[in-house]
C-alpha cells in the first residue's frame, strides 16, 4: 500500500503515484521494460479491507485497471488496460506472514519468447524474493523516515 516504499525497493518502477484524475482517485504506475521493448504503464484503482474472521486478522487488497480514468497516455509507453490483482495476508502465528496473491495482466504488444521465458524462470521468482525482503525491511524503512 505504501507507494513511496515500493519506489524504494522495486527497481522496475519508473514512475508511481496516486492522484486525483478529474474527481477519480487512481494510481499511475510506469514499469521499465528491457530494451528494445516499450515501457508499460497502468492506471488502476485499489482498495484494502481489514477483516476479523473468528479472531484471525486478514488484510485483503483488491486492485484492477481503470480504463475510464481520464489519465492521458504517454508517447512510447504501452498502456496495460487489463490488470487485476487480489492479495490476502495474515499472520502465520510464528512471527511471519502468510500471503496469497492472484495476479493477471495483459501487457499488450508483441512480447518475445525469450522475455516470456525469462519472466517465468527468473523475473517472477526474483520479484517474489525482492518482495519478501521488502516486507522484512519495511519496519526499518519506516523508522528511518
Amino acid at each position: 500500500m505504501d507507494l513511496t516504499y515500493r519506489k524504494d525497493w522495486d527497481g522496475y518502477v519508473k514512475e508511481l503515484y496516486e492522484k486525483d484524475f478529474d474527481g477519480q482517485s487512481a494510481i499511475y504506475w510506469e514499469v521499465k521494460y528491457p530494451f528494445p521493448l516499450s515501457n508499460r504503464d497502468y492506471v488502476y484503482v485499489r482498495e484494502r479491507k481489514d477483516l476479523d474472521m473468528d479472531g484471525r486478522k486478514i488484510w485483503v487488497i483488491l486492485a484492477k485497471s481503470s480504463p475510464e480514468t481520464p489519465c492521458p497516455e504517454k508517447s512510447g509507453v504501452l498502456r496495460v488496460k487489463d490488470y487485476k490483482q487480489s492479495v490476502s495476508l495474515e499472520s502465520d502465528g510464528a512471527g511471519g506472514t502468510k500471503l496469497f496473491m492472484n495476479y493477471f495482466d495483459n501487457p499488450g504488444g508483441n512480447i518475445p519468447t525469450w522475455l516470456v521465458n525469462w519472466a517465468a524462470k527468473k523475473g517472477v521468482p526474483g520479484f517474489l524474493t525482492d518482495m519478501q525482503k521488502a516486507c522484512s525491511n519495511y519496519k526499518n524503512y519506516c523508522q528511518k523516515k
